[in-house]
């Protein structure tokens, strides 16, 4: 079984972690940061593979004032050493929904959309999550 890394909570006021990627996610990332660069995330909610997590080259998906800052993962190179953050964003429309919830990055086989950046690797991005009380902060 995989193991599950949190990222650092971002959200004013609160000190547990809303986001979390499993070794296989993290894998992926660390070929992507070494073709694309630094990255970051958005989660935009819709149908079809806007409920998927899409991975951009970092700046590369403008963000502002109708999104949140849910967490920020420390990516590392595998060896010890820091590649640089990965910020995981989502539109407040959709975090009004899975408030929640805790959400874990994962990857399977298959091709997601052509916008986010592990598309041309055969494989994709996806949410699992689970519904969770949150401490009260």
């Amino acid at each position: 079984m995989s193991t599950i890394t949190e990222t650092r909570a971002a959200i004013a006021g609160e000190e547990f972690s809303r986001v979390a990627f499993t070794d296989e996610s993290l894998e992926l990332l660390r070929k992507l940061w070494g073709i694309h660069g630094p990255l970051m995330f958005h989660q935009s909610g819709g149908c079809c593979d806007g409920s998927s997590p899409m991975c951009y080259p970092a700046g590369e998906f403008r963000t502002g004032g109708s999104d949140i800052l849910l967490g920020v993962l420390s990516l590392d190179d595998g060896a010890g050493g820091k590649l640089g953050d990965i910020d995981f964003w989502m539109s407040k429309e959709q975090f009004e929904y899975w408030k929640h919830t805790k959400l874990t990055v994962d990857v399977v086989v298959g091709r997601g959309s052509g916008f986010s950046v592990e598309a041309p690797e055969g494989k994709r991005f996806l949410i699992r999550s689970e519904i969770i009380e949150f401490p009260q902060s």
